[in-house]
């Protein structure tokens, strides 16, 4: 059969879940992937099982076959996966069924970086391919970013008919912090696959009601493989509740609104396919219009020092300021900072989120305070190493009830090495994924007052032309500017230029007037980005002087504006220890 026409004429149903019925069924601690070559008949049953409940899909017992959960090296997951394909075609044989190679994630928190990530999903599709397998499901994902380059290039080679699931939680998002819309669009538009939707992570109930507000008329197939329901966890097991005609009666209902393929997830057994078959239209029908979707074009901009009301961008050259929240309780000598500066022309006051990867006041509460006090424009830096995306996205609504709308995305500095043993970073993902969450929720929840947001320029980086890349990428996921890291010499701002000329970005320029030898050598040594070149160290006295010192970083924070005024559009001050009187005599009236 060639699952394209079939399915212009029917509806599918799939099969249910391979593992979490494996450990019930056999009440065994034996991986079931582990089953494919250890106890083959066991994984053939559980298939014909399903195919006599009425499935004319089965995915191969392949969710976990990769190298980081089978603990094993390619090869040995090569061999896995051809023995699950022969055990599906064994259970599959003389019966009018389709195959599905199974791939799941692998898990992010391995050692593995992207494209190698990336090649083992290529090398594991292709072993199902290089079998006679004509159909990848790939299912449970959060993102979309390291498997649609790998789909692309297997199209170019193959042709395989290719469905992808996204896992997402009741309220319509994955543990990266995407929306099912979003996810579901993104993949609609990638041509090379064929079938999307939604897999695990939510009961048939619940995943009829993400469904009903997304456009389902995208031109692909759509597939609704939810779990049994909700599990219940006793001494360290998991069990689901028997209700397979619930089951049976909302997925049918799910049906009907535009999915073409529906079967189960996490906890459904043969009970829930065969209740499923015997319940469910499948004769294949023309599908509802879609929902009306909120463009999320909302021109209102409030508290913005980059737009105006009417969400114009401004002209000027605009001025940030840092001030680092304290590392103890006592904000006496920020809040005077604060006040300082609120008639000195500055367009908003920046707060970095614990640099260094060391503990200081929370940037947003710390915004919070300064813009009640002092009524002034404020910006956090929000970093992704210490939140995950629930957390992310709940310091993100805070801060719009609150009147932030002014966001510094980074993904921030890790934990020093020392603390590692102690302290564990998150980094449920870089700024470019916090950024892509944001953008989401503009739409989705800010789209009346959007929330304005911008990246980090490290212009030091080895290779350029890798930053430009990042930038682009930051921009088009919404960044509407960048702050730069300090800039002490013309080699540095010429950077600056030729990143602004390859890309069109509202940048920025970073400058730290440092007020002494000591603290220009520390900042040398000890910071991770910042580049002070000999020259500007030997500058300063060798003795301390607080007058000289200040001279010195007054002259040099002149010298770089005039080496980037014809390309600036703004400045960003960071003041060693809040000394920020110095601002005066650096600009004057002059910007």
């Amino acid at each position: 059969m060639n699952i394209r026409k079939y399915l212009e004429n029917n509806k599918i149903i799939a099969d249910g879940a391979f593992g979490t019925y494996f450990a019930e069924k056999y009440s065994t601690d034996l991986m079931p992937e582990a089953a494919n070559t250890l106890e083959s008949q066991k994984v053939i049953d559980i298939h014909r099982e399903y195919i006599n409940s009425g499935a004319v899909l089965i995915r191969t017992n392949t969710f976990a076959s990769n190298t980081e959960l089978l603990r094993s090296g390619l090869d040995e997951v090569k061999r896995n996966i051809r023995a699950a394909v022969q055990n599906a075609k064994v259970a599959a044989k003389d019966k009018d069924v389709f195959i599905a190679g199974n791939i799941g994630p692998i898990p992010s928190n391995t050692a593995l970086k992207s494209d190698e990530v990336q090649n083992q999903y290529y090398e594991i599709a292709v072993t199902f391919l290089e079998q006679g397998i004509e159909i990848l499901n790939f299912e449970t994902f959060s993102d979309t970013d390291d498997i649609v380059p790998v789909i692309k290039h297997i199209k170019q080679d193959y042709s395989p008919f290719v469905l992808v699931g996204f896992s997402v939680n009741q309220f319509g998002y994955s543990s990266s912090g995407r929306s099912a819309k979003k996810l579901i669009a993104e993949a609609a538009l990638v041509e090379e696959i064929d079938a999307t939707g939604l897999n695990c992570g939510v009961g048939p109930l619940h995943i009829g009601k993400i469904f009903s507000k997304i456009n389902l008329n995208n031109g692909k197939f759509i597939l609704a493989n939810p779990n049994a329901g909700y599990p219940n966890i006793i001494r360290n097991r998991v069990s689901f509740s028997d209700n397979y005609d619930y089951f049976a009666e909302k997925l049918s209902d799910v049906l009907k609104i535009g999915v073409d393929i529906a079967g189960g997830c996490c906890g459904t057994t043969p009970k829930f396919i065969k209740s499923l078959a015997e319940n469910a239209d499948i004769k294949q029908s023309v599908k509802p219009d879609s929902p009306v979707e909120n463009s999320g074009n909302g021109s209102a901009v409030k508290n913005s020092a980059f737009y105006c009301h009417n969400g114009i961008l401004k002209k000027k050259k605009l001025i940030a300021v840092e001030l680092a929240p304290p590392a103890n309780a006592d904000d006496e000598k920020l809040l005077e900072a604060a006040e300082a500066l609120s008639n000195s022309g500055v367009d908003v006051l920046t707060f970095p989120d614990s640099p260094s990867g060391r503990t200081r006041v929370d940037s947003v509460l710390m915004a919070q305070k300064v813009k009640n006090e002092t009524g002034l424009c404020v910006m956090p830096h929000i970093c992704c190493r210490d939140k995950n995306a629930i957390a992310m996205r709940s310091t993100l609504l805070g801060s719009h009830i609150n009147g932030i709308n002014n966001m510094l995305i980074i993904t921030g500095d890790p934990i020093p090495s020392m603390a590692r043993q102690t302290i564990k970073s998150v980094f449920n993902f870089d700024s470019v994924g916090l950024m892509k969450i944001v953008q989401e929720m503009n739409t989705e929840v800010f789209a009346e007052n959007p929330l304005v947001f911008g990246g980090a320029i490290n212009q030091g980086r080895k290779h350029l032309d890798f930053e430009i890349k990042r930038v682009r990428r930051k921009m088009e996921t919404g960044a509407s500017f960048f702050l730069t890291q300090p800039v002490f010499c013309k080699e540095e701002a010429d950077k600056i230029r030729t990143i602004k000329e390859e890309t069109g970005a509202r940048i920025l320029v970073g400058i730290m007037p440092l007020i002494s030898r000591k603290n220009a050598v520390f900042m040398k040594n000890e910071i991770a980005g910042v580049n002070v070149p000999d020259e500007v160290v030997e500058l300063y006295p060798e003795q301390p002087d607080r007058e000289k010192g200040e001279a010195v970083g007054i002259s040099i924070a002149k010298k770089v504006i005039g080496y980037t005024e014809d390309f600036a559009d703004g400045y960003y001050f960071s003041f060693p220890f809040n000394r920020v009187h110095l601002l005066k005599k650096i600009i004057g009236g002059n910007l």
